[in-house]
């Protein structure tokens, strides 16, 4: 449904977007995440077809981005990262202009769903919206014409913790009914919520990609083991320790449990808790300065 080949965009040396590649096939969900600067907007943004590549392409449904744009634009529903609205409109007006605009016609059955879901009333001015309202009512707008295809640039901005629940619940259902969506965030657990596949960009530059499922297969598991007498160095031999507090040690284990278990047979052990590494810890890694684009 999605392929992005060697995109780049150069703004200044240095500054834009470099040789991204990855495909999004159709029914899957894809999260760009990364720090502000590292190129997700840029991203998204060549793939509505508003940003010319300096080289390489990207395609949506078979149609290239740049030169076939308006086709695009017809696919898609989009959220912008910087929300512009009509000042001088009510939402209800906004909205159904955009269902114009998109050909759709019938009864609103979708709009009053959505507008019910984030709990949004219409006939309010735009100019008169708070930064939360506008988001929703943006919200709204990328998926009132039930497009195949969802470009969000970080959807849950300005959104309270209710409605930032309200949106991944319809992120859930979306994805159920075959959506396409790629959207940007640096919030960690929203991405684990709604993605099969993340890329982690850095400075302009893919550093990692990799389906959601293998990266939480290889999350470290933490265990706090609390001892009751100080351990020999020798016993703790093949123990990654990762945090030590008196007497009281945080141990990763990946895959190898029953190594792990023998270990501690040989151990003082007198209290073991697990708790897990999150996605953000793991992801964190990418953004650490040694870790550089391919």
């Amino acid at each position: 449904m999605i392929q992005v080949h060697r995109l780049s965009k150069q703004f200044s040396p240095g500054r834009g977007i470099h040789e991204l590649s990855f495909t999004v096939e159709r029914g899957e969900a894809t999260g760009l995440i990364g720090p502000n600067g590292a190129g997700k907007s840029t991203t998204l943004r060549c793939l509505m077809g508003f940003v010319r590549p300096t080289h390489g392409y990207a395609r949506v449904a078979g149609k290239n981005c740049w030169q076939e744009a308006a086709a695009v634009h017809r696919l898609v529903g989009y959220l912008p990262g910087d929300v512009v609205l009509p000042e001088t409109m009510k939402g209800r007006r906004f909205l159904e202009d955009i269902q114009r605009l998109r050909g759709v016609s019938g009864p609103p059955t979708r709009l009053n769903s959505l507008l019910a879901r984030f709990d949004l009333n219409p006939d309010q001015a735009i100019r008169l919206m708070s930064k939360g309202t506008r988001q929703k009512l943006a919200i709204i707008a990328a998926l009132v014409s039930d497009p195949a295809v969802l470009i969000l640039d970080e959807p849950t901005s300005g959104l309270d913790p209710l409605m930032q629940q309200a949106f991944l619940s319809l992120m859930d259902e979306e994805r159920a009914r075959g959506k396409t969506v790629v959207l940007s965030s640096h919030i960690f657990s929203e991405v684990a919520r709604v993605c099969d596949q993340v890329a982690v960009l850095k400075d302009g530059h893919i550093v990692a990609m990799d389906a959601m499922a293998r990266l939480r297969a290889e999350q470290e598991i933490l265990f706090d083991v609390t001892m009751s007498q100080a351990p020999t160095t020798e016993a703790l031999n093949g123990l990654k320790i990762v945090d030590r507090r008196d007497l009281v040690f945080t141990v990763a284990v990946q895959g190898d449990y029953f190594r792990f278990v023998r270990t501690l047979a040989n151990l003082p052990v007198s209290h073991l808790e697990q708790r897990t590494q999150s996605l953000e810890t793991l992801f964190r890694h990418f953004y650490s300065d040694g870790v550089t684009h391919p």
